[in-house]
């Protein structure tokens, strides 16, 4: 497998997705070669599940059917056909066609000078979802940064996406995957990256995600065209850094929509970005961020074992990475109910983020602040069922009333209203769930919110008022969910 392709796994999962949606066998070729990051010749042979040694015997077997004489063909010579490092002969490549019931343009072994791909080449396309939910079939989204980026500005003023959308976003990820695979910028260039991504990290605080998530996308193609070729050691570094930023933008405005598939792989690309350049501190930065996703959406185990990985990552110096990680670790022990061990690592998290008194406390996204803390060890110890925390969980409730900054005080009330369900009063759950997403502007009123809200209904009495009045909020609610 060469560096930069995705594992036979991957090429597995699109067989069985194309199965199911009946593609032909030239979609899900496509598919495989614009996700998995192999040549066409390659992705042809994925297609059908073969191994090199069976392609070669399907070849040997097809020559001797048609009486073609023995190809001039092995598993290194084919493998080396596969990943570019050489090229066959007319004849072999006429027999490759046969074989595959293809054409050499089809295969990737036939230049390609047409004027519309930009003066030549193979023109990729992407392959994300199979169709979309508003019937685009995806194999028909050509991996153009004009048209993506005219998406990406269309979305950003409409508000609403569709299904093209998160198809190029999942396209967006692919193609950053490929040029961290294969990685001359100036000083001014980095600089200004520089500043748009602690602009994003601010921007973040307040903006909703939908719209923050086009104008992710839109500098994640910038920085692709920059990253696309490898740099300086020194210039290398800060791409990817900047690519570890803008992929957890990514990951966490996908999460908050409801996307957990593309959030996870989102997460994904920014380990492989960070564990490029080697900052131990910017590992356990993604780490400890990649632990909502499982912990929200219903994987405590996972929350603490990426918690533990990022704390073993940031080490013993005090940093965000290594606050937000004991929090986080200690948040989930208590959903657990492993009170002991959760109560010794929300101690933790506290010394750590005592230690850091004095440190940048700017209100950016993944800087650990008094806020975020005051979230987690208000959220553990409601898990705990320490009802003294109801006090300090109304004056950060109150944020939201003096000036929206982020989802976390309706998180918190709809922590509480878990709780309380748990405990059988669900006519006050159903009350404290209602008044979180009523304190949530729309825009932001996303699926992360609205999926913990609708989930109380479930053992609720609908004769309620409580419970029909959250109805009533949840089905405006699901008027404005982009996903």
């Amino acid at each position: 497998m060469a560096r930069g392709e995705h594992s036979p796994a991957c090429a597995r999962r699109w067989r069985e997705q194309a199965e199911v949606r009946q593609w032909t066998l030239w979609q899900t070729v496509q598919a495989i070669h614009g996700c998995c990051g192999v040549s066409m010749l390659k992705a042809h042979r994925l297609g059908r599940g073969w191994s090199a040694r069976q392609a070669i015997e399907e070849l040997e077997f097809l020559c001797e059917q048609q009486a073609l004489g023995l190809p001039r063909a092995s598993i290194d010579l084919l493998n080396a056909w596969e990943n570019n490092r050489a090229r066959p002969r007319p004849q072999t490549i006429d027999l490759l066609a046969r074989l595959y019931k293809a054409n050499a343009v089809r295969l990737g072994l036939a230049a390609d000078y047409c004027e519309d791909q930009g003066g030549g080449g193979q023109k990729v396309v992407v392959v994300a979802n199979g169709s979309s939910d508003d019937g685009v079939h995806v194999e028909d989204l050509a991996d153009d940064d004009t048209d993506r980026r005219a998406l990406f500005h269309q979305a950003m003023l409409a508000g609403t996406p569709n299904g093209r959308f998160f198809a190029e976003v999942e396209g967006t990820r692919h193609d950053v995957d490929r040029s961290l695979a294969t990685g001359s910028v100036t000083e001014d260039q980095l600089d200004r990256l520089d500043e748009q991504v602690l602009r994003y990290r601010r921007e973040y605080m307040t903006t909703p995600p939908m719209p923050m998530l086009c104008r992710v996308m839109l500098e994640l193609a910038d920085v692709r065209k920059l990253a696309g070729a490898r740099q300086l050691a020194s210039v290398q570094r800060r791409l990817l850094t900047a690519t570890t930023m803008l992929s957890l933008l990514t990951a966490d405005a996908l999460m908050k929509l409801g996307d957990t598939r593309q959030a996870h792989a989102w997460y994904g690309t920014a380990r492989t970005a960070s564990d490029d350049i080697g900052d131990l501190r910017l590992r356990a930065l993604v780490r400890a961020n990649q632990t909502m996703l499982p912990y929200y959406y219903g994987d405590l185990t996972e929350t603490v074992r990426l918690a533990r990985e990022a704390r073993m990552l940031a080490g013993s110096a005090p940093s965000s990475p290594a606050a937000l990680a004991a929090a986080a670790e200690a948040r989930a022990l208590a959903r657990m109910g492993d009170r002991k061990a959760a109560r010794i690592a929300l101690a933790e998290a506290e010394q750590i983020f005592a230690r850091m008194r004095g440190m940048s406390q700017d209100d950016l996204a993944f800087v650990f602040t008094e806020k975020r803390m005051t979230f987690y060890r208000t959220g553990t110890l409601l898990e705990l069922g320490d009802e003294s925390q109801v006090q300090g969980l109304e004056s950060l409730g109150g944020d939201i009333q003096t000036g929206f900054q982020t989802i976390d005080p309706a998180l918190i009330l709809l922590d509480q209203a878990t709780h309380l369900a748990r405990h059988g009063d669900h006519d006050e759950a159903c009350r404290l769930a209602a008044q979180a997403l009523g304190q949530v502007p729309a825009e932001h009123r996303t699926s992360i919110v609205v999926t913990r809200a609708r989930a109380l209904l479930a053992d609720a009495d609908p004769r309620l008022p409580s419970v029909r009045h959250l109805n009533q909020v949840l089905s405006e609610s699901s008027l404005r969910l982009a996903i």
